[in-house]
């Protein structure tokens, strides 16, 4: 197995891999638009990626590239949509920067709130103001809001209690009973949050559904003097608004991640925001810590090896999530040569897709089960010709897929 590193990569990683008999090229500093060539070059297989992009054109490219891993939990930076047309898989690493993350979100909490950065610019300066800085809202009984209550959120959660704050949550998949587990109050929606608490920290997954998340409306029905925390992604937050709320409402802004952030090979920014003094920043270095970095160089080998093993990769992101088949052929048959290619033949030949199979064998290996999602019902002479090879062919029953997991049958064998 050839893997390609791409981007900045713990040795512990590397060594691992190499250990493993996988054929390793770490070229940290490619740019987005040189990884298909250096992944065609390696002839590789699997491509390992932290915050460098990768667009459509590596899958052009990259031929026998079958898996893409980000070392890190978010993807977007992954051009998803081609990767999928062009049969490669995407996985990531979930929950392992999860501590790292939350101890940044609580940094620029504090930062925000006692406005720390700025003492320092103020100092290196030479400036002196003990009186202008010495109102600070402070933590201890004012009310974290936290929206996303995944690994990381539930990271932040349990910090806010050791600083004596109430929490009030939103999560889509929170429920009452998790939120009591959790010691927090559960809102209905994102906008509930923001009109209740003097915080709020963002910690969702970016994907069209929390794109602007926080809006002009969002913001405009948070407290004045509030302070809103980003470390998840640049999208979830409408930056301009924000820029405009930082003004009217003295929203303070404590930002990881941004709209049109700097690429991992860019040593300048030109933030607009960056440039207001309520701002305080970092350079979307949440999971960077050598802990997180060791706990997810690790899971990436893990995944690596894994698909080497058994061609299935752990923590897929891009498979089918309900399937489009309408129908499910299940054929048991003896394990000999020619009875797949049998089956699968007469099913081609009446021009029906094979949307997922799968063939299991009994103990002792002397049959099998095919499993065989359709795209459309076969004919009752299809499914003749599919019983003619009847010296290998036990049976063939076709069921009616309902949902995913749940069918009923409608033909028996013969």
């Amino acid at each position: 197995m050839r893997v390609l590193i791409a981007d900045k990569f713990q040795a512990s990683g590397i060594k691992a891999l190499e250990d493993a008999g996988c054929e390793v090229s770490s070229q940290p500093d490619l740019a987005p638009e040189a990884i298909g060539k250096a992944a065609s070059e390696h002839d590789a297989d699997i491509l390992v990626v932290r915050s460098t992009k990768v667009p459509a054109s590596v899958f052009d490219e990259a031929t026998d590239l079958s898996l893409v891993i980000r070392a890190g939990a978010g993807y977007d930076t992954i051009d998803v949509e081609a990767a999928s047309k062009k049969g490669v898989f995407v996985a990531n690493c979930p929950g392992k920067n999860s501590i790292a993350v939350a101890e940044l979100a609580w940094g620029l909490i504090l930062a925000c709130d006692r406005l720390i950065a700025q003492q320092t610019i103020d100092l290196r300066e030479g400036k002196w103001d003990k009186k202008g800085y010495g109102k600070a809202p402070g933590l201890f009984g004012r009310t974290l809001g936290v929206i996303g209550t995944g690994s990381i959120g539930r990271e932040v959660i349990g910090r806010a209690h050791a600083f004596g704050m109430p929490v009030v949550a939103w999560s889509r998949s929170l429920t009452d009973s998790v939120a009591r587990e959790l010691g927090v109050e559960r809102a209905e929606l994102p906008i509930d949050v923001a009109r209740r608490a003097d915080i709020v920290t963002l910690h969702v997954s970016s994907n069209p559904d929390t794109k602007h998340m926080v809006s002009a409306k969002f913001l405009s029905e948070m407290k004045d003097g509030a302070a809103l925390v980003n470390t998840t992604r640049g999208a979830v937050v409408d930056e301009a608004a924000l820029l405009k709320a930082m003004e009217s409402k003295k929203i303070r802004a404590g930002l990881d991640v941004y709209e049109n952030e700097p690429g991992g090979s860019d040593s300048t920014s030109d933030l607009a925001i960056a440039r207001h003094p309520l701002f305080v920043g970092t350079h979307h270095v949440g999971a960077s810590t050598d802990q997180a970095q060791e706990a997810i160089a690790a899971e990436t080998v893990r995944i690596a090896l894994a698909y080497r093993d058994s061609g299935n990769a752990p923590n897929v992101i891009n498979r089918e999530a309900r399937s489009r088949a309408k129908r499910l052929l299940v054929v048991r048959h003896l394990n000999k040569p020619g009875v797949l290619a049998h089956v699968v033949g007469a099913i081609g030949s009446a021009h029906i897709n094979i949307e997922e199979m799968e063939n299991i064998i009994y103990e002792g290996g002397h049959a099998a089960c095919a499993r065989l999602r359709l795209n459309e019902e076969p004919s009752a002479d299809v499914l003749a010709a599919i019983r003619a090879k009847s010296d290998d062919v036990i049976s063939a029953d076709l069921t009616v897929l309902k949902a995913p997991g749940a069918v009923t049958t409608i033909g028996a064998s013969s």
